[in-house]
C-alpha cells in the first residue's frame, strides 16, 4: 500500500515545496554572491584551459597536499606546497604579485580551502580550484606522478567526452 501525504491545506504550496522553502535571494543579492563565489574559485576546466594556453597564464597552481599525495599524482607545474608549511616557505617558493590557485584531493577534501586561507592571510591573492586533483583526473587532464606521467579517459559525468567544451 502507498501512503501519499498532502500538503497541510492552510500551508502555501511554496512552503509546502523543500526547495522553496526558504525562498531565493532577491537578484541583486544572487548577483553579489555568485559573483564573490567566482572570485573565490576556479573550475579544473578553466585552470586546465589556462595552464594549455600560449604563454603565462598569470597564476600560479599549489598543491597543498603531503608528499605522498603529490608523488601519487599532481597537475604539471604545480608547486608543492603542503598547508602546514605555508607560513614557513611560502616567501621563497611564490611570488606575491602572481595570484595563486589552491587544490587538495578533492571536493570531500577542505584542505585547498585551508592553504587558501593561509595564503591570504600571507597577503597572497588566491582562488580555489573547486574539484581538486580528483577532478582534474576525473576530467581526463594529463597529471604527473613519481613514476612519470599520467593521463584518463574523461568520467563523463563530469566532463564532456564528445567535445572540448561544456558549454557552461
Amino acid at each position: 500500500m502507498t501512503v501519499t501525504s498532502r500538503p497541510d491545506p492552510g500551508i502555501s504550496p511554496a512552503v509546502a515545496n523543500p526547495v522553496l522553502r526558504v525562498p531565493p535571494a532577491s537578484p541583486a543579492a544572487a548577483a553579489a554572491y555568485f559573483g564573490a563565489s567566482l572570485a573565490f574559485h576556479a573550475d579544473v576546466s578553466d585552470v586546465a584551459a589556462a595552464l594549455a594556453g600560449d604563454g603565462d597564464p598569470g597564476f600560479v597552481v599549489v598543491d597543498s597536499r603531503s608528499t605522498e599525495a603529490w608523488d601519487q599524482g599532481h597537475v604539471p607545474g604545480a608547486v608543492h606546497l603542503p598547508t602546514a608549511l605555508i607560513p614557513q616557505q611560502a616567501e621563497q617558493l611564490l611570488d606575491r604579485s602572481v595570484p595563486v590557485v589552491t587544490y587538495c584531493w578533492g571536493p570531500g577534501c577542505n584542505g585547498a580551502t585551508r592553504a587558501a586561507l593561509a595564503l591570504a592571510e600571507l597577503g597572497f591573492q588566491v582562488k580555489e580550484m573547486l574539484g581538486g586533483f580528483e577532478y582534474w583526473v576525473r576530467e581526463g587532464f594529463a597529471y604527473e606522478t613519481w613514476e612519470g606521467p599520467g593521463q584518463r579517459p574523461a568520467d563523463p559525468l563530469t566532463a564532456p567526452v564528445d567535445g572540448d567544451d561544456c558549454g557552461c
